[in-house]
């Protein structure tokens, strides 16, 4: 598997100067746009990238064999570098393909239900790739020359690059393969956006022989784990609570709500405070589930695919707006992807909500007398309290494996296994007790 990670170093000194490099940039990638609009026919009858270039330039810049073109490049664009055209020409194609994709969808739809027409495609706030040997050269660990527009000329300019980057970068990065950087402007700083590319291989044990990290992530708590094996062992259980970064969460998200009931104009500041909690917890609760896969050595991590769109409700509505459970997923995908371990989700219906010994419906919060309101608490129809994230947790993992498993045997197998297991034909009705029943069959049969 390939891997690609991007690290950024500030450019030192330098304010004011890019800001011609990026102006003609956009203005290349605008110029193709039309171009390729134009000649859309022609570009359709391309077979790869390659062949675009070749056309575009066939319609832009001149040569000995070929002094007039019909939409001439080099009138607007004197001694624009080459490799930065090639860029402009690919990207201002790729814009094209999007727009013409969204026109025919849109074309498709109801004329009564379809709203606007896509708009014609401009180049945007884009950064062009700084290509070495034609825009980049380095000159040593902390110095380079880029080729850029000014004093109404491209030329070289030598530029310091910031030490601490730099070093983070040659302690992290040493290994990986250096990709060309891309020139980036964040506030009213430049940098250079270096990417890095690495090979990994996953993990291919075979299902029966896996072990897995199931991860029910939480809002009141940060996450709990159940590292599980294919015939429904729980081999270890690790939470994560963050008593104090959640305190302090909610002591800001609190000073939020009052400073907007009195008009404070101070709100976006508490704001700022208020993610920089928020992101600090999913960065811990990133890290301790891979920490936690690592110490049992899982071949996979296993979450539950959420849906968050649409309209939050409730008491707790700003909370899930600030839930970043699609970031600490990133975060895990990344890191374990790295270790050679692979992600899975599996369906999330149901899985606090029904018993993991496939007694039923539990009983949460109000609806039971013994957990006294408490949501971190489960009551069994068997009269069991149990904790509710735990036991979401065994469903999880059981629903991957049980998925897993049933693909492996031929289509006559699997009905049969299923007609034996009925509660295994749906997944949302698959709990820890499923699997067991699951991998008895299968011993039965063997």
């Amino acid at each position: 598997m390939k891997i690609m990670s991007t690290y950024s170093v500030k450019i030192k000194e330098y304010n004011h100067i890019f800001k011609d490099t990026i102006r003609l940039y956009r203005r290349a990638v605008d110029f193709y746009i039309d171009v390729i609009l134009n000649e859309w026919d022609s570009f359709l009858l391309c077979p790869n990238h390659n062949k675009v270039v070749s056309l575009a330039e066939s319609y832009s810049v001149t040569s000995k064999k070929r002094p007039v073109v019909k939409y001439d490049f080099g009138m607007d664009f004197y001694k624009f570098p080459s490799y930065l055209r090639r860029a402009a020409i690919a990207e201002g194609y790729g814009k094209v393909c999007s727009y013409k994709s969204n026109l025919k969808n849109w074309e498709i739809l109801d004329p009564r239900q379809r709203g606007e027409a896509p708009s014609l495609p401009k180049s945007g706030y884009i950064y062009p790739a700084m290509y070495k040997g034609n825009t980049f050269n380095r000159l040593d660990d902390l110095h380079a020359k880029l080729k850029v527009f000014y004093n109404n000329t491209w030329d070289w300019i030598t530029v310091a690059l910031r030490k601490t980057d730099v070093d983070y970068i040659r302690k992290h990065c040493f290994l990986r393969k250096e990709c060309v950087p891309t020139l980036q402007k964040r506030g009213k700083q430049w940098f250079l956006d270096f990417a890095f590319e690495e090979k990994v291989k996953l993990s291919d044990t075979d299902i029966f022989d896996q072990t897995i990290l199931s991860v029910d992530l939480g809002i009141n708590n940060a996450c709990t784990c159940s590292v599980m094996r294919a015939d429904g062992t729980v081999l270890g259980r690790r939470f994560l609570r963050l008593p104090r970064e959640y305190d302090s969460l909610k002591r800001k998200t609190d000073r939020i709500k009052m400073a907007q009931r009195h008009g404070s104009q101070k709100v976006s500041k508490l704001w700022r405070l208020a993610r920089g909690v928020n992101d600090d917890i999913a960065v811990k609760t990133a890290k301790f589930i891979v920490d936690t896969a690592v110490e049992y050595k899982a071949d996979t991590i296993v979450f539950e695919h959420l849906d968050l769109n649409g309209r939050k409700r409730g008491t707790k509505k700003m909370r899930l707006h600030m839930w970043k459970v699609r970031y600490v997923q990133s975060m895990v995908t990344d890191k374990a992807h790295r270790l050679g371990m692979r992600i899975s989700r599996v369906n999330a219906w149901g899985t606090s909500r029904l018993a993991f010994d496939g007694s039923g419906k539990v009983l949460r919060g109000k609806e039971s007398s013994k957990t006294k309101g408490n949501y971190s608490l489960c009551e069994f129809s068997t009269g069991k309290i149990y904790n509710c994230d735990l036991n979401a947790t065994y469903n999880i993992g059981a629903r991957y494996f049980i998925r897993e498993i049933i693909k492996t045997f031929s289509a006559t197998k699997r009905q049969r296994l299923l007609a034996k297991v009925p509660e295994a034909v749906y997944r949302s009705t698959c709990t820890l007790s499923t699997l067991i029943s699951l991998d008895a069959e299968l011993h039965a049969e063997a």
